[in-house]
């Protein structure tokens, strides 16, 4: 089925399942361009009842519900939308909310800078709605006296700009609208702070207590006025980013002062093969086929999906689910990701959509395909080879798929494409002498590849783990800030999640920051300045543009040497002595996201969210038990050892909460279950030395009712297991807070620093 037709058919499904009264109830007329006021009645709080209330807009549910995504939440407050509705507050994203959080964000900032100009940013990429909620947004602030910058005619632009530009500028923040890689119909809005890093639970939570207030004084009162400006407002700002290039300028001196050295360049500009940018969804063309032209070597790529497609050109969309059944389903457009189908056999469901075997049929073996998102943080990196590597790259631990008949594409999880760019970087660094000007260290997620720890123990690198979410890589980045800044001549000292303490030196550099699902970040080797003078280590978002460049870096001077990407891992895992050479991620989705019905999918959802918890706690309770000197090690092993027959875990060694999960730490290797903090999934990683070893664990774990047994029972306390997330949450709020950087963003004079 095309992707048109596909399309259509999820348009179908999604009007038949919306109820008329919803069709017909637009209470916010977002198609006004003229300044109005939307009046909140306390009819909007409760539930529809076409007789009792036909105005019910069940407010109070949408709140709890948005407040418990924001307590927990690792990439925005995210959520399904109805796309052709977007009106409807039975879904999490709609109209209503974004006005409502938008509105919210504004009291608290002019309650915390009174006085002050405030200046924001407004992006988004190419989702379904996601021009209306950036008009919204933007007419809200200037109704309460923020000015938004936005590109011209509020055109889409990726999350790391948006990200890069609030640190540069000196910005109160940005709010940014995407969902990531996650599937369609999915949208969120990802709250940048000052830093332009994505707000912590704390940050998300004032404005969420603002939403209360405003929901208790329209009890009291009966209502509340919101003012929305006209569209063409002049606190909507389109001009100054044309004045600026969209930023592009800026970010372009950004990366010459890291990746896009002369060293690099050269070897990009010295490509006898093209690389080709899979951009999905077509975000990501507008600004990266600049910055390549700024570069001049935008002749050395090619591009697939140029055009900006809400639908993502149907790459991950089939009309029957995983076992077969006949409806509308997503697998996201994370390539990385493998399924099995009916018969059991396993594939690539986002690779398949992509047509490869056709488009990829006049490129010669060696070629590099780089896949990035929607909003252009996250990267893939694949290359064709001929099926003769088969035998070599299982031994290796790289999944492939077949092209045609004598050809396949190599898929390297981040896990494998990252370590590859971290060992090239200090290569690079070394060959131009700049390695021993700084100390350096890393910043991964636990979850991310137990591989990377190896590399740089051996090459003299220190690693600061942290829970999963490129926010927690920025909370790191600033307090090693903090301490450069306030005591230059001393030894930074940050203390990981797994409460070590790791002494990265004086004046340190980060080599990298990343994480196992694609994001990744590479340090500055001079501090970045913004236009007031705050300093910063490395950007605040992860950014697919600096990934693509340094990877295409690195596929040029493998080409050079006549070697593969699989080859030049191989390579590395054997000078670097590695062991945990393999890595897997188990996804375990407890219901199907693209269900058009939002009462079946809320349902499932919540159904979902109890399976996902169970299995959560039952790790949970063990490892903060551990912690608590209230049970043993063995302990711990007696559980697991009884639970899981088919396993053993006699060599295991340590079980922490890690944050956001469960990290269990064996001789050979480690497994993580993890719950999503955005959905009714869980989520089981694992690295080791035996792939078929940590398959088998990750699998059995992550699927794991959470059932627990008289034994369990007997070792630890049932009050200890219901308290356990409680207890998790102040572990993890220990964690951020500990060194944290607490200064106060100040508002710099605009006039001054950007003529405005």
């Amino acid at each position: 089925m095309n992707s048109q037709t596909l399309e259509q058919e999820l348009f179908n499904s999604v009007r038949e399942n919306t109820p008329e009264y919803i069709k017909n109830n637009k209470y916010i007329d977002i198609d006004n361009k003229n300044e109005f006021t939307f009046t909140l009645k306390k009819e909007h709080l409760l539930p529809y009842d076409a007789n009792k209330n036909p105005e019910g807009l069940n407010l109070d549910n949408w709140l709890k519900n948005y407040e418990k995504e924001a307590a927990v939440s690792t990439a925005g407050i995210r959520g399904p939308q109805n796309i052709l509705f977007p009106y409807d507050v039975r879904f999490p994203i709609n109209i209503m909310g974004i006005m409502l959080a938008t509105y919210a964000k504004a009291l608290a900032a002019k309650e915390k800078y009174q006085g002050k100009k405030l200046l924001k940013l407004a992006g988004r990429e190419v989702r379904y709605n996601s021009d209306k909620f950036l008009d919204l947004i933007a007419r809200v602030q200037a109704a309460q006296g923020i000015e938004t910058l936005t590109t011209y005619q509020r055109q889409t632009m990726p999350i790391w700009l948006a990200s890069f530009l609030s640190f540069k500028l000196d910005l109160l923040g940005g709010e940014y609208i995407t969902s990531s890689h996650g599937i369609s119909v999915k949208n969120a809005t990802k709250d940048l702070n000052s830093q332009g890093s994505q707000y912590l639970p704390e940050e998300s939570m004032e404005f969420v207590n603002k939403i209360k207030e405003i929901f208790e004084k329209v009890r009291k009162d009966g209502q509340y006025e919101i003012k929305i400006a006209k569209s063409d407002d002049a606190l909507i700002n389109e001009s100054f980013m044309k004045t600026i290039n969209n930023g592009i300028d800026l970010y372009k001196e950004y990366l010459e002062n890291g990746v896009a050295n002369k060293e690099n360049l050269d070897l990009i500009n010295n490509l006898k093969e093209k690389i080709v940018i899979e951009n999905v969804g077509g975000s990501a063309y507008k600004t990266l086929s600049k910055l390549l032209s700024a570069f001049n070597i935008s002749d050395k790529f090619v591009w697939m999906n140029i055009e900006e497609d809400p639908f993502f050109h149907g790459i991950g969309k089939y009309d029957t689910d995983p076992e077969g059944n006949k409806c509308f389903y997503d697998y996201s457009v994370d390539a990385t990701v493998t399924a099995k189908n009916k018969n059991g056999e396993i594939f690539f469901p986002v690779i398949d959509t992509l047509n490869y075997g056709e488009k990829l049929k006049n490129y010669p073996a060696g070629t590099v395909v780089l896949i990035t998102d929607p909003d252009h943080d996250r990267l893939t990196v694949c290359q064709i080879e001929n099926e003769k590597s088969k035998d070599f790259l299982d031994k290796t631990g790289i999944n492939y798929t077949k092209l045609n008949d004598d050809r396949i594409l190599c898929v390297y999880t981040a896990n494998q494409s990252f370590l590859l760019i971290m060992d090239f970087w200090a290569k690079q660094l070394k060959a131009a002498n700049r390695w021993h000007e700084h100390p350096r260290f890393i910043i991964k997620t636990t979850a991310s590849a137990k591989s990377w720890d190896e590399w740089a123990k051996v090459n003299g690198v220190k690693v600061v783990n942290v829970p999963v979410g490129f926010k927690e890589i920025a909370n790191i980045m600033k307090k090693v800030e903090k301490q450069i800044l306030d005591n230059p001549e001393k030894d930074v000292i940050i203390t990981d999640v797994f409460g070590n303490d790791i002494n990265l030196g004086k004046n340190p550099r980060m080599v990298f920051g990343g994480e196992e699902s694609g994001g990744m970040i590479i340090g500055a080797e001079e501090l970045i300045k913004s236009k007031a003078g705050r300093a910063a280590v490395a950007m605040r978002e992860k950014s697919a543009s600096e990934a693509i460049i340094v990877a295409s870096a690195l596929a040029a001077r493998l080409e050079k040497e006549n070697k593969t990407l699989s080859a030049a891992l191989d390579e590395i895992f054997k000078i670097n002595e590695i062991i945990a050479k393999y890595d897997i991620r188990e996804d375990i989705s407890y219901y199907n996201e693209s269900e058009p019905d939002i009462v079946k999918l809320t349902q499932a959802k919540k159904d979902g969210e109890a399976l996902r918890t169970k299995n959560d706690l039952f790790y949970l309770a063990m490892a903060l038990a551990h912690f608590d000197g209230k049970i043993s090690l063995d302990d711990v092993k007696t559980i697991l050892n009884s639970t899981f027959n088919n396993l053993n875990f006699d060599n295991l060694i340590d079980i922490k909460f890690v944050g956001d999960g469960t990290f269990l730490q064996f001789t050979d290797k480690f497994i993580e279950i993890r719950p999503s903090g955005t959905d009714a999934k869980t989520k089981a990683y694992g690295a080791g030395s035996s792939k078929e070893d940590i398959e088998n664990y990750a699998r059995t774990l992550g699927h794991y009712s959470g059932a627990l047994s008289e034994q369990y029972l007997a070792i630890i306390s049932e009050d200890y297991y219901n308290n356990a997330k409680e207890e998790s949450m102040r572990q993890y709020l220990k964690f951020t807070d500990k060194d944290a950087d607490t200064r106060v963003f100040e508002i710099p004079d605009y006039k001054t620093t950007l003529g405005i």
